[in-house]
């Protein structure tokens, strides 16, 4: 199995808004109402860009949710596996974590999540069943989305073409 370069982490890869349901719906319920103390991205030194192919992790004072897509439907959720400590090694590039690197996760650090929304993608094209996962609070949300094979970051409101699977 391919760790992206990252010491111990083993995505566990998932299709659909049941399976993530099923596989981590508690958990990500139980963040609701923890602060989100860190969002850390893998950044590439060389090209001063965010690596978007490696794992999105946020930190819920110490709950770490570890968040990435491959091919156009799969999703991985892992917990607490990574440490942004760590080096990570990607023969062509150099790269390193980094604690919000951009402006939209840092403008959301600090505030008490509300709640975790699912966003199924209902298009009619290849994307169809495509599950983002939406972080929201009171000022606004971090959505993970599958961006065609990496990491998407999105903060706005869902697309009209997303169904909304809130998890309460």
């Amino acid at each position: 199995m391919f760790d992206f370069g990252i010491e111990g982490y083993q995505p566990s890869w998932t299709s659909g808004p049941a399976e993530v349901l099923r596989q981590h719906g508690q958990r990500l319920r139980g963040l609701a109402g923890r602060t989100l103390t860190n969002v850390w991205l893998v950044w590439d030194l060389g090209d001063d860009e965010w690596f978007c192919d490696c794992p999105v992790l946020f930190d819920f004072d110490g709950e770490q949710v570890e968040i990435n897509h491959q091919k156009f439907d799969q999703l991985s959720v892992t917990w607490n596996t990574i440490d942004p400590g760590s080096p990570v090694r990607w023969p062509e590039f150099e790269l390193r974590w980094r604690a919000e690197p951009l402006p939209g996760p840092a403008a959301l650090r600090g505030l008490p999540l509300r709640g975790v929304e699912l966003l199924e993608w209902t298009g009619p094209d290849l994307a169809r069943g495509t599950v983002s996962l939406s972080f929201v609070f009171a000022q606004g949300r971090v959505t993970v989305f599958n961006a065609l094979d990496e990491n998407g970051l999105g903060f706005g409101p869902p697309d009209r073409r997303q169904r909304c699977h809130p998890l309460h």
